[in-house]
């Protein structure tokens, strides 16, 4: 690519990481919006696949090897947020807790299933179109036997 789309590449990675940390945190209302933060960073990943190539970008970012493994930890994040809730008897993907309820917080933020949800949800989202954008860029090669198959069929 040219080099004008290298630099605004490499600009706009971390404002774009920013952005969604900002998204995953607070979101639209007190409760994060995972699936916007994913969307955002694959968006901030997928332009520097663009820019630089697959190889190129996953040298520069070696994380994005790990994608589908980060997909199916956020699966198991998010599955299990709902799942501790109801066999400690309460109402599985809570938003708010019980009266009385001891809430423990870091800052002005409050850690509840709700939480941990959105950020399975953002680790689910982005691992997988971060491994999809990674097939597109770089499907893989065919095996031997269909690339002769293919060239005898033509």
């Amino acid at each position: 690519m040219t080099i004008l789309t290298e630099a605004v590449a490499r600009l706009l990675l971390a404002p774009s990481l920013m952005v969604a940390a900002a998204i995953l945190i607070k979101g639209y209302v007190d409760v994060g919006d995972g699936f916007a933060a994913a969307v955002v960073v694959s968006l901030a990943i997928a332009l520097q696949y663009l820019a630089f190539g697959a190889r190129r970008a996953e040298q520069e970012l070696p994380v994005l090897r790990f994608a589908p493994q980060t997909a199916i930890v956020g699966l198991l994040v998010a599955l299990s947020s709902g799942f501790f809730a109801v066999i400690s008897g309460g109402a599985p993907f809570t938003h708010e807790p019980s009266v009385g309820a001891r809430v423990v917080r870091i800052g002005r933020l409050e850690l509840m299933t709700a939480v941990s949800f959105d950020f399975g949800i953002f680790l689910l989202i982005a691992g997988a179109l971060v491994a999809l954008i990674h097939h597109l860029a770089e499907p893989p090669e065919l095996e031997p036997d269909l690339e002769e198959d293919a060239e005898a069929a033509r």
